[in-house]
């Protein structure tokens, strides 16, 4: 039995993937998040194909943003059942809808290839769930206006506040219908930072009874991501120097567009001479017309050069060549610079990324510019950690490009801003459970709560909750 409200943690517990939350009350449940886990093979396939909850018992999915360890399994959960709509911001309905599509595509792509090179007697793979799957998680999905009430089930009020995370991405603001008052628990998604290009600064907790939110850096503060600004700005004008292409690996949906933003600008204002950009990943060039169609998440600083007419487009479609197709890609190659190249993966482990780099890396006119955090093992990884020679596509290439990270555009909050976060209800609130971050992080935020005085937080495990 629950009491009246009872909140369980199943996914994004002492790890920073695979986020899905289960609130169940008098009048049934529903689910925050529906997100992708992401890990060893084995454990990966068994966590995301089965649910601890019966999916055909919820009332309703409430999505954060559209990143796939927190909206990428939501075809899945259609898959066995559920039935309800999935509420978001707008611009997460957008990207959303593109995120699952894309997900799918590639599952079903992976099972092909490995169903055609299984042995004989082996049997055949099936993908986690198909393109119709995605298709029909993607009409349920149900647009809400940030800071408008909605009732996702009866007794229970909610409303999406500005995260600042994405574009679109939104903290979770859920007033409970209980005794002897109402009760409110505050989901934060994954929360961003202020002075993010394009992006509003995320909105603080406001009378909070508890709250449940991320701790990816909760041991590392970040710099203003402004200081990424100069950077950025003096490793393209020395790469442009020397006639060099500057390629850049990076996420579709978050990254690319703030380096594209960041670049377009530098040229708009005449900091950088005007060469060519490419964003070359289908995905991030339909994202990028997601941003494009969403100016009401933009903040008061882009809205301004916008209407004096300093930039004439944020994402600078007039000047920028977003690419589609292979053979697009291709041509790159043999095109002399200077130019940038933005691409998919952020890692460095599949896309078309890998072929740029294996065109560029042997040449010290070349940049290698990373600005994502790269798992160990990976490519992305070696180059960030000084490899002298790297495998790419099966063959072995010596690393003569200048290779340089650029830090601080992080979209997630550091250290300073968690804290600050975290106390921001002090006032009203009750207790504090941290998810969304690996041990190391939770228990330096820990530290840095007790320090300030407060003691009343909780790092779950899988299967731990509140009842509220």
């Amino acid at each position: 039995m629950v009491s009246m409200f009872r909140l369980t943690i199943w996914g994004a517990a002492r790890t920073v993937t695979g986020s899905r939350h289960l609130l169940e009350g008098p009048a049934g449940a529903l689910l925050l998040e529906g997100g992708l886990y992401q890990g060893r093979r084995g454990e990966t396939y068994r966590r995301n194909r089965e649910f601890p909850f019966d999916p055909k018992g919820l009332r309703a999915v409430l999505l954060s943003h559209a990143h796939l360890d927190h909206c990428g399994n939501l075809p899945n959960l259609v898959k066995q059942g559920f039935e309800g709509p999935i509420y978001a911001t707008p611009a997460t309905a957008h990207l959303a809808t593109l995120m699952m599509l894309d997900a799918a595509h590639v599952q079903e792509e992976n099972v092909a290839y490995l169903n055609r090179k299984r042995a004989p007697g082996e049997p055949r793979l099936e993908p986690l769930y198909t393109v119709d799957d995605a298709v029909r998680a993607a009409r349920m999905l149900v647009p809400v206006p940030y800071d408008r009430p909605f009732q996702p089930m009866p007794g229970v009020q909610a409303r999406f506040v500005e995260a600042g995370h994405i574009l679109g991405s939104a903290a979770v603001v859920l007033d409970l219908d209980t005794r002897p008052g109402p009760t409110r628990l505050w989901f934060s998604g994954d929360i961003g930072r202020r002075h993010l290009p394009i992006l509003r600064d995320p909105v603080l907790p406001q009378g909070a009874h508890w709250l449940l939110m991320e701790c990816t850096y909760g041991h590392k503060a970040h710099r203003d991501p402004r200081y990424a600004y100069d950077e950025l700005r003096e490793v393209a004008r020395s790469t442009f120097e020397q006639e060099g292409k500057l390629v850049v690996p990076a996420f579709a949906i978050g990254r690319t567009q703030t380096l594209v933003y960041l670049f377009h600008t530098m040229m708009q204002k005449g900091e950088l001479p005007q060469v060519p950009i490419y964003v070359d990943s289908p995905l991030a060039v339909d994202a990028s017309e997601v941003y494009r169609a969403h100016p009401e998440c933009f903040d008061e600083e882009v809205l301004h050069l916008l209407r004096a007419g300093v930039l004439e487009d944020v994402l600078g479609f007039g000047r920028v060549h977003y690419l589609r197709t292979v053979e697009q890609s291709k041509a790159l190659n043999d095109q002399p610079g200077p130019m940038v190249i933005i691409s998919t993966s952020g890692m460095l482990e599949v896309g078309r990324i890998l072929h740029h780099l294996k065109h560029t890396i042997t040449d010290p006119r070349n940049t290698i510019l990373l600005v994502s955090w790269t798992a160990p093992h990976t490519l992305g990884r070696k180059l960030a950690d000084g490899a002298k020679r790297v495998r790419i596509l099966g063959r072995e290439y010596p690393v003569r490009a200048r290779v340089v990270t650029v830090g601080d555009l992080s979209a997630h909050a550091g250290r300073d801003l968690l804290l600050e976060y975290a106390l921001a209800s002090r006032e009203t609130l009750r207790g504090i459970g941290l998810v969304h971050g690996e041990e190391h992080a939770a228990r330096a935020l820990m530290q840095a709560l007790a320090e300030q005085g407060w003691h009343r937080v909780t790092y779950f495990r899988e299967g731990e909750g509140w009842d509220l």
